[in-house]
């Protein structure tokens, strides 16, 4: 290694030790010596101009960085020099082991064969132009993965049962109001549709731009739905102003603090000793505190949850709860008699004769995950023509991003041989077509008067709106008859005079995970899923839950079958809730609450009064292991009383809990 003497001897100057140091530095990585050194900075000095360019340490790294990138383009010719001649010389081959692929290059692009002897004539195998498979799905390896170690197989899958060999198909999972009597196989068909449709929401107002959010404006939402609910409790309990307080200043004086339940870690779970509620702007400027509930309070929380509580904060550290004030429900929807009166004359025949109004209710998947056959939902379709349903609610997803078939993008093996659709032009839209669109055709050719709703689903693989309030997707690409109605998610939509609300964002799984519920001997527990259901009554909302649950805490996905994922890529995740912050009013329950509340969900199928809300979850149609529910509502008219005929323009509840007979039922 050259000393810094040689170094200023070469150059012909004492040099600053900063520039000496880096000289060497130049010495040492290219095996120069100092006067070689020297030489190559003149012709740098030259080519730099001799009047701008000084000896300091910037100038002498801007020095090494030129003799860098001199010998890296010398190298690379080298290199191509080298390639060139070996071009001309005649090599042997590579020694192969059977299969093809030593090294692991092809991908899989070349199938196993044995190996040929030297002396042998071999015929030249035809080339195979197919597409090659993907990375991360492709099968039958015959090569070690890129990073050379032996890959753990993963534990098998347990084996399903096929729909084929499903038992107690039609048996009723659960039922309220069983003493009315159900749909009949045995009805007349309609001469005209029975039912009339009108959304509650402004379904314009659901085409808005994804992944556009700002922060400031997710800020304002959540902050002005704690002020929402301020005013709410003020009106409600008569309080006056002074009543409402900060909870995260210290007082001895008692007062009313109304917030947002969150969890005192940004990624924390909830639990009993890390709750904290967190205050608007204009009440708090946005603290939290966290809540210590006193002995004999029975509380029920979750991320989310907008609360009102009477308490004291007199450590300064905490605020304790004393009582927690209940928020005050939306009323029930009502219709005046007239009204009521024209929706039942829809339900008369010719006759005279009055029936019930028949609805049926199910959630995708539609079909198993060994097949795209969809043969669940042509069971079901069946049972809609028999029936003659006057209304069936299809919620997504229908072709499941999550489904191994689709996921895999490889839909040729599974296309019928009688399907027009070419397997190398194919769109989603062709499958969507083929598989559903064509079964709701053949369904409303048999049944005119039938009228179908469709629910899209952020799991929807062809739905372009990827956030949550969803957009409704297209119908004229999808081919889909004009009795089907595609609607937004979630939707308040009014089946004659019903008002059903439906959102097929699992939020019922999401807040059996998040939610943590002490009960007290004033407050007995309750059924676990009416208590969730509640939660989305009393917060008027059909996702209370913020945040929502991060895609990686949720249930894993089914694999692809073959898939073997690169090192180091991402793994398949669920989809989540994906919820914008900024258009989530959209989802908020303003006049009234519904009659009917839809909340398709993985957890166990249930059929409840709620409330005065009829609570429905018709569980998946298809499970991964085996056929699932759905569920059929028999629904009789209102009748009226004599004194609500007297009072003509006084409204009256539509008491949907007592007059409707709701099945969950086998597929």
């Amino acid at each position: 290694m050259a000393s810094t003497q040689e170094i200023n001897d070469a150059f012909g100057t004492t040099l600053p030790d900063d520039v000496a140091a880096e000289l060497q530095h130049i010495v040492r990585l290219l095996d120069l010596n100092p006067q070689e050194v020297f030489f190559k900075w003149e012709s740098y000095v030259i080519k730099m101009g001799v009047d701008s360019t000084k000896l300091d340490l910037k100038t002498v790294r801007d020095f090494k960085k030129d003799l860098q990138d001199a010998l890296e383009r010398e190298s690379r010719a080298k290199g191509q020099h080298v390639a060139h001649g070996s071009s001309a010389k005649k090599t042997s081959a590579t020694p192969r082991a059977t299969g093809g692929d030593v090294f692991g290059m092809l991908d899989g692009m070349v199938t196993p064969s044995v190996a040929r002897s030297s002396g042998a004539h071999t015929k030249r195998k035809a080339a195979n132009f197919d597409t090659p498979a993907s990375k991360s799905t492709k099968a039958g390896l015959n090569s070690s993965p890129a990073d050379s170690k032996t890959p753990i197989p993963a534990r098998p899958d347990l084996p399903g049962v096929s729909f084929a060999d499903r038992q107690n198909a039609g048996q009723i999972v659960e039922s309220i109001n069983g003493h009315l009597p159900a749909a009949s196989t045995s009805v007349e068909p309609a001469v005209e549709s029975r039912t009339k449709l009108k959304a509650n929401v402004e379904i314009q107002k659901f085409g808005y731009k994804t992944m556009a959010m700002k922060l400031s404006e997710a800020s304002e939402v959540l902050d002005d739905r704690i002020d929402m609910f301020t005013d709410l409790i003020q009106e409600h309990y008569q309080l006056p102003d002074t009543a409402f307080g900060n909870p995260a200043a210290q007082s001895t004086a008692e007062i009313v603090a109304v917030g947002r339940i969150a969890c005192d870690q940004p990624n924390g779970k909830l639990n009993a000793a890390s709750v904290v509620i967190e205050t608007s702007r204009r009440m708090g400027a946005g603290l939290r505190i966290p809540l210590k509930f006193q002995d004999g309070v029975a509380y029920d929380v979750f991320p989310g949850k907008i609360m009102a509580c009477r308490g004291t904060n007199v450590s300064g550290e905490y605020f304790s709860v004393a009582e927690i004030l209940p928020i005050p429900q939306l009323p029930p929807p009502a219709s005046s008699p007239l009204e009521l009166d024209v929706h039942n004359d829809r339900l008369t025949d010719s006759s005279g004769d009055t029936t019930p109004l028949n609805m049926m209710v199910a959630s995708g998947p539609y079909t198993t995950d060994t097949d795209l056959d969809f043969t669940p939902l042509h069971t079901l379709l069946d049972r809609a023509n028999d029936t003659k349903a006057d209304a069936l609610i299809l919620c997504g997803p229908f072709l499941d991003i999550e489904h191994p078939i689709v996921a895999s993008g490889d839909f040729e093996p599974h296309l019928p041989a009688n399907t027009s659709i070419s397997p190398d032009r194919a769109t989603l839209a062709d499958i969507f077509r083929h598989f559903i669109s064509q079964p709701l055709q053949s369904l409303l050719h048999a049944s005119p008067t039938t009228t179908i709703i469709l629910v899209p689903s952020l799991r929807d693989a062809l739905s372009k709106h990827v956030a949550w309030p969803q957009d409704r997707f297209a119908k004229p690409p999808l081919g889909l008859p004009k009795g089907v109605h595609v609607v937004t998610n979630p939707i308040l939509l009014s089946i004659n005079e019903i008002l059903v609300g439906i959102s097929t964002q699992d939020i019922l799984s999401e807040l059996r995970r998040e939610n943590i519920a002490i009960s007290s001997p004033q407050h007995p527990s309750e059924d676990t899923l009416a208590r969730l259901t509640r939660a989305l009554i009393d917060q008027r909302h059909f996702f209370p839950l913020f945040p929502p649950q991060a895609r990686e805490n949720l249930p894993a996905l089914s694999k692809v079958s073959g898939e073997v994922p690169d090192p180091g890529s991402e793994e398949r995740l669920p989809m989540g809730a994906c919820v914008d912050l900024s258009y989530v009013k959209l989802a908020e329950w303003v006049n009234v609450k519904p009659d009917l509340l839809v909340l398709p969900s993985a957890l166990s199928p249930f059929a409840k009064v709620v409330e005065g809300v009829t609570a429905l979850n018709p569980g998946p149609l298809m499970k991964k292991r085996g056929a699932g529910t759905f569920a059929a509502l028999s629904i009789q008219p209102r009748r009226l009383s004599d004194e609500e005929r007297e009072a003509a323009e006084t409204p009256v509840g539509h008491m949907l809990y007592e007059r409707a007979r709701v099945d969950v039922v086998k597929i």
